[in-house]
This record gives C-alpha cells, structure tokens and sequence, in this order.
C-alpha cells in the first residue's frame, strides 16, 4: 500500500467506502450461506459467525483474484468514460449499494449485493454519462435472473427433500435407512463441494481446469466424502427411537451434511462477491495511479483484506438479522430440510456458473428454502414475508440507480475543480 501522506484524496474515500460496503456484504449477503444452519438448530448464531467468518474471509483474501472487474459484469462501456467520470461513479456505486444493502439488513430483508452494485452502475452511467454508455442486454439478463436463480434452486430442493422424506424420513425405521443410504449422501455433497470450489470459489486463481479434469477431481473427493460419512455414521446409535425422538439420530447425520454444504457456499461467495467491494476500489486506485482505463484492474492485498475484514465485522455485528428471515421467517426448518435447501442452493451455483447464467446467491438460497417449504405444502410458508423479500428483489436495482445519481452528482461536486 502505498505511504499513508503520498495517498490521493480520492483513494482515501474510496478505501473507507470499500470497507462500508464490504461490511454491508456481510450483514446481509453472507449471512444467507448460514441463515439455514441457525434456522434449522445446526449451529448457534455464534458458531455460524464464527464458521461464516473463517471461511468467507479465506475465500476473499486467499482466493478474490488478483484482478478483478472493474465494472461489474461489464454493465457500462469503459471507452465512453472518462478518468473523473469514472472515479466519481465508483464511489457513488459504492456509497448507494452500501446504503441500500444497509436499510434492507436493518429490515432483514435478504437482497442482492451484485444486483445493488449493478443498479448502481447503471444509475450514474446513465444519467451521469449517457444512456450509450449503459449495456441494457445485460441488465436484461439480470432480471431474468430474479426468476431463474429461486426457480432453478426451489425446484432442486423440493426434489432433493422430497427423495430424502420418501426414501429415509417415511419410513418405518428411518435410522436404518439413513445408515444404508448416508455415505452416497454424503459422496454427493462432497461432490457439489468440490465442483463450487473450483467453478467458483477458485476461479479467480485461474486453475484452468476443463470439465473432465474438474468432474474427476470432484468425484475423488467424494469417495473420500462417502468414507468419512461411513465412519461418522457407523458412531451413530443403531437402537430406532420412538415419538417425538424419532429422528434425532437421523437429523444429526443431516446436521453434518448441511453445515459441509453451507461452509462450502460461504467459501465460494467470500471469493466472488468480495469484487462488489473491492472492484471499484481497484477501479478508482488504478484511475488515480494515472494508468488506462480498462474492464479489468490489478487488485493489491490490502484490497483483498479490506473486503475480507469488512464481511467478518458486517456478519459479527448485523448478520443475524437476515439469518432470522432466511433460518426462521420463511418456513420451519430442520437439518434435514436445511441440508435440502443448502444442498440445492449449492447445485444451483454450479450448474449457473458452468452455463454461463447469471445468479445471484441471495436469490438463490432464498428460492431454495421456499422449494423445501413448498415440499409440505403452501401453509408452511409465510407469504407476508415472502412477499416482502421479492418485493425487496424488484426495488433493489431502481433504488440502487437513484441513490447512485445523488451520490455522483454529489463526489462530483466535491472533487471535480
């Protein structure tokens, strides 16, 4: 980092900004990867931070890329910009989509960090540059997303808890059926695991891995995933309970299985969406160095540790908010169906990020929990508060522009001569 004197005004508010939204990122975002833990009693809220925290701050310092995006998913066009133009941009797209990730956090209301950074690109390009300088067909793809991301997801999930109730839950000795049919659970979770890591949470270390080599690797880890299950699960008591305690033993298989799958979303969010905080940031430290504007920007370690100590402090302090809407608010979970849910959000993630669609992890979780509710039938589900979370979804991107355009005008105003 370069001398704390020698540091331009602008990079000095850019870096606290980055911090503000990162720690936005994490009150909000983050807390989806571990909203089902809590909600389903796999973790206490204090156990999920911590597990939460670790591993969304690897993923972001270890593997956020050394080059990022400068505007995300290429929404404005970098030749139609200039220099001051695009410092005062980014700083209003940092400041609105902070501002409007913390309003929804103090609601609880579970929102896109992508799509609040994404409107907010859009916002200042539009009104402050011009209407060319906006890509529209992408914009177009995400609002798509807001249908794809939670269908895709809820369907997986309603499949995946309706197979674990019809093969392990329903019948007459569920302990027996859970030790019978855990190791391939476990092997395919395993399996999800490593292709979200390296699909998405390494592909900032451009590994280079092709689909075979990607396939062959992820199904290794599985087998290793399968013999660990074997053995936990041979630790499990084989006398069935009856009553109320019917499937305590069962559940506490599940409890394994979805607290693996959640540290594994955790990872691969800290690694992607650390870029919401740290792509303008590197946007702006490049501008002010006196270098080309270009999409893509180098990305120093004090970046990288400024997005990842911003998401632990924002998880530690506001993440239980969401984490009570996405666990508790929607529908009743158990391990069971939390591990559905996480499983699905997991699969989604891959399947989206091999074919190229755009989702967003936010929409994703939540579709997969309202699949798993749906699994029980539509009065498991509180349409008050779904309702509300959807509406959040479609105001998320115009309130985002709007707050953008003041916030420009206003940077624009403080440090154009």
């Amino acid at each position: 980092m370069p001398g704390l004197d020698s540091i331009p005004t602008e990079l000095w508010i850019a870096g606290v900004l980055a911090l503000y939204m990162a720690w936005a990122i994490g009150a909000n975002d983050v807390a989806n990867a571990m909203g089902t833990s809590v909600g389903s009693g796999a973790l206490t809220i204090r156990h999920a931070i911590v597990v939460a925290a670790l591993l969304e701050f690897l993923g972001a310092f270890l593997a956020g890329g050394h080059v990022t995006d400068t505007v995300r998913k290429g929404m404005i066009d970098m030749d139609l910009v200039s220099q001051d133009q695009l410092i005062c941009g980014m700083l209003a797209a940092l400041a609105s989509a902070a501002t409007l990730l913390m309003g929804a956090t103090w609601l609880g209301l579970p929102v896109s960090t992508t799509h609040s950074i994404v409107g907010a690109i859009v916002g200042f390009g539009a009104v402050g540059i011009g209407m060319n300088v906006v890509n529209w067909p992408k914009v177009g793809q995400i609002v798509v997303s807001w249908l794809s991301s939670p269908l895709l997801a809820g369907v997986i999930a309603f499949g995946i808890f309706q197979f674990t109730r019809k093969m392990i839950l329903d019948r007459s000795k569920p302990l027996e059926q859970v030790r019978k049919l855990g190791p391939y659970f476990f092997f395919f979770v395993f399996f999800v695991i490593g292709l979200v890591t390296l699909f998405k949470g390494l592909k900032n270390l451009n590994l280079d891995l092709n689909l075979p080599e990607a396939l062959l690797g992820s199904a290794l880890l599985g087998l290793l995933g399968a013999g660990l299950g074997a053995f936990f699960i041979s630790r499990v008591g084989t006398k069935e309970s009856d009553g109320k305690h019917r499937f305590d033993q069962v559940e506490r298989v599940f409890v394994v299985l979805q607290i693996l799958t959640a540290c594994a979303v955790a990872f691969a969010h800290g690694s992607n969406d650390v870029a919401n905080s740290i792509g303008p940031l590197a946007a702006i430290a490049s501008a002010v160095s006196g270098n080309e504007l270009a999409s893509k920007a180098p990305v120093a370690p004090w970046m990288l540790a400024i997005g990842g100590v911003g998401i632990v402090v924002g998880l530690a302090t506001w993440g239980y908010r969401v984490m009570e809407t996405v666990g508790k608010r929607i529908t009743e979970l158990t391990p069971s169906r939390g591990f559905a849910a996480e499983l699905a959000a997991a699969t989604t993630i891959v399947l989206a990020s091999r074919l190229g669609i755009p989702v967003s992890t936010t929409h994703t979780l939540v579709g997969a929990v309202l699949g798993v509710g749906l699994a029980r039938g539509i009065g498991a589900i509180d349409l008050r508060v779904v309702g509300s979370i959807i509406a959040s979804w479609v105001a998320t991107l115009p309130i985002a522009a709007g707050l953008s355009v003041f916030f420009y005008y206003f940077f624009k105003g403080l440090l154009t001569p």
